[in-house]
C-alpha cells in the first residue's frame, strides 16, 4: 500500500468512526418509542427534513452513475434524467409535504402503510399487508445495491475483499440505525450530504485544473459529435452521434414520478416538527438538487477531458462510473495533505451509499415490525418490546440485504431502477389520490397497489425486450396502469363511508 492510499484509508476509518460515534449520542437523546424511532417523535427541522430527504434520494448514483453517463456520451441521458428529478423533486414537496404530514397526524400514523389503510378505515388490514409486503419486496434489495457499492468501492481502490467490505458497511449503518432510529438517520443523513457537496465542489474545481481549465474543456466537448445535445448523443464506440429519441426522454423524465411513492422520502414530510417549515425544506431541497446535479454531470464532462489530456486512464462502460474515484486517486498523488483530501471525496461516496441505505433500513424495518407483526398479525407488544423489535428486525433485514449483496457482479444502477419503479407505481398513485381524491376508495386502493406492482414485471421482463416504443422506462405504463386502476374500481365500487369522507374534508380545509 503506497502512502497515499495509507492517508485515504485512515481518512475512510476516522470518517466512519465518526459517523458511528454521532450516530449513537444523537440516537441515545432520541425520544424511545415507535413515533420517537420511526419518526424523530415529528420534531425534525426544516434543514434537517430538506438535506435527509435529498441524501436519503440520491445514493451513489450522484457521485457516481450521473457523473459516469455524462463522461461517455454527454448531456442527453444525464441531463433529461436530471430535470426528471428536480421536477418530482420540487412537485413532491409542493403538493405531497404539507398534506401527508397534516393528515397523517390526523390519522395517528407513522408509516406509509398505516397512513394509507387509516385513510380509508380498513376493518382487516389488506391494504396494510400488501403495502408493507411491496416495500420489503423492494427494500431489501435495495438495501443489497447500496451494500454492493460499498464493497465494490473498497474493493478497487484497496483491492479489499469484496464481501469484508460489504459488511463493514453493513455494521456501520446497523450501528446507528439500531440504536437511533429516525432521528439519527436524518441527522446523519444532512452530516453527509453536506460531505458529498464538498466532494462535488473540490473534484470539480481539482478537475478543471487538471483538464487545462474551462476553455479546454468546452473545446474537448465540442470535438464529439453530439455530446452537448439534447437531443443526440455521443457514441464513443463509433466517435459519432446519434439520434436520442423522445421515447428515451420521456423513459428519463418519468424518474421524477418516482419521488410520489418513496416510503422512505414521504416519512421526512410526516416527521417535521411544523408543516409551516415545509416551505423552507422545499426550496432548500430544489436548489441543492438542481445545483448538485448540474455539478454532477459537469464532472463527467470534465472528467473526459482529462482522460483526453493523459492525466486519468480513458474509461469504458461501466468503468466510466468510477471517474471520481479516477480523480481522487490523482490528486492523492500530489502530497499527504491532497491524500486526506482525496479521502473525504471518496468518504462522500460512501456517505451517498449510506444516507441511502440507512433510510431504506429503517423504512422495511417499519413494514416487518410495526405494519405486518403489531398490525397485520396482532402481536400485542410493550413499549420496551416494541423498541427491541424494532432493532432486532434492523439487524435482521441488513442481514438479509449482506446475503443478497453477497454477488460483486450484480448490478447496482439497475436494481436501484427496478425499485424505484416498484415505489413510484405502487405507492405514487395511492398517496396521491390518498391526499387529492375524496371518491377514491379501499377497493380502489387495492387495486392500484396490485396493478402498479404487477405491470412493473411484466413490463420490464415481458414488454420493454420487444424494443421500440414499448422500451420506455416501466415506471411510466406501471404508474398510468396503476392510477387507471384506481380510478376505474372506485367509481365501480361504493362510495368511502361518511367518517372517511369527513376526515378527508378536515384535512382539506385545515389545508386551505
Amino acid at each position: 500500500m503506497t502512502s497515499a492510499q495509507m492517508f485515504i484509508t485512515a481518512t475512510i476509518i476516522l470518517y466512519l468512526c465518526f459517523v458511528i460515534c454521532t450516530g449513537v449520542l444523537i440516537g441515545r437523546r432520541s425520544k424511545k418509542s415507535a413515533e420517537g424511532f420511526y419518526l424523530g417523535g415529528r420534531g425534525i427541522g426544516p434543514l434537517v427534513t430538506a438535506m435527509s430527504a435529498e441524501a436519503s434520494d440520491m445514493s451513489s448514483w450522484l457521485l457516481m452513475g450521473l457523473p459516469g453517463v455524462a463522461y461517455l456520451s454527454g448531456v442527453a441521458d444525464a441531463s433529461w434524467t436530471a430535470i426528471g428529478l428536480a421536477l418530482g423533486t420540487y412537485l413532491n414537496f409542493l403538493l405531497v409535504a404539507k398534506r401527508i404530514r397534516r393528515y397523517s397526524v390526523q390519522l395517528d400514523a407513522i408509516t406509509i402503510p398505516s397512513f394509507i389503510s387509516k385513510r380509508y378505515q380498513e376493518k382487516r388490514p389488506i391494504i396494510m399487508c400488501i403495502a408493507s409486503l411491496i416495500i420489503l419486496i423492494f427494500f431489501v434489495p435495495y438495501v443489497a445495491s447500496g451494500l454492493a457499492a460499498i464493497g465494490k468501492l473498497f474493493n478497487s481502490l484497496f483491492g479489499w475483499n469484496y464481501m469484508l467490505a460489504v459488511i463493514i458497511g453493513a455494521l456501520v449503518i446497523i450501528s446507528y440505525t439500531s440504536v437511533g432510529g429516525f432521528s439519527a438517520v436524518a441527522t446523519m443523513d444532512l452530516i453527509q450530504s453536506i460531505i458529498m457537496t464538498v466532494a462535488l465542489v473540490v473534484i470539480t474545481v481539482f478537475s478543471i485544473n487538471q483538464a487545462g481549465g474551462v476553455d479546454a474543456v468546452v473545446e474537448n466537448a465540442k470535438s464529439m459529435d453530439g455530446y452537448l445535445s439534447f437531443f443526440q448523443t455521443y457514441d464513443p464506440v463509433a466517435g459519432s452521434a446519434k439520434p436520442y429519441p423522445a421515447i428515451n426522454i420521456f423513459s428519463m423524465l418519468a424518474w421524477g414520478l418516482g419521488y410520489f411513492g418513496m416510503p422512505h422520502i414521504l416519512v421526512r414530510f410526516m416527521a417535521i416538527r411544523d408543516e409551516k417549515e415545509l416551505t423552507l425544506s422545499r426550496r432548500i431541497a430544489a436548489v441543492w438538487v438542481v445545483i448538485s446535479m448540474t455539478v454532477a454531470v459537469c464532472i463527467g464532462m470534465i472528467g473526459n477531458s482529462v482522460s483526453k489530456a493523459g492525466h486519468i486512464p480513458t474509461l469504458e462502460g461501466s468503468a466510466s462510473e468510477t471517474i471520481i474515484v479516477q480523480i481522487a486517486n490523482l490528486l492523492s498523488t500530489y502530497g499527504w495533505l491532497a491524500a486526506i483530501v482525496a479521502g473525504l471525496i471518496l468518504a462522500g461516496i460512501l456517505a451517498a451509499t449510506m444516507s441511502t441505505a440507512d433510510s431504506q433500513l429503517l423504512a422495511a424495518s417499519s413494514a416487518f415490525s410495526e405494519n405486518l407483526l403489531q398490525d397485520v398479525f396482532g402481536m400485542k407488544l410493550t413499549p420496551k418490546q416494541t423498541m427491541l423489535v424494532a432493532r432486532g428486525t434492523v439487524i435482521c433485514i441488513a442481514i438479509i440485504a449482506v446475503f443478497l449483496a453477497s454477488d460483486p457482479n450484480s448490478s447496482v444502477f439497475a436494481i436501484v431502477s427496478f425499485a424505484w419503479a416498484g415505489f413510484g407505481a405502487t405507492f405514487g398513485p395511492a398517496i396521491l389520490c390518498a391526499l387529492f381524491w375524496k371518491r377514491s376508495n379501499r377497493q380502489g386502493i387495492l387495486a392500484g397497489l396490485v396493478v402498479g406492482g404487477v405491470m412493473v414485471f411484466v413490463w420490464k421482463f415481458l414488454i420493454a425486450p420487444m424494443g421500440g416504443a414499448l422500451a420506455i422506462y416501466e415506471l411510466l405504463p406501471a404508474f398510468l396502469s396503476a392510477l387507471i386502476a384506481i380510478v376505474v374500481v372506485s367509481l365501480l365500487t361504493p362510495k368511502p363511508d361518511a367518517s372517511v369522507l369527513s376526515l378527508f374534508d378536515q384535512s382539506k380545509q385545515s389545508a386551505e
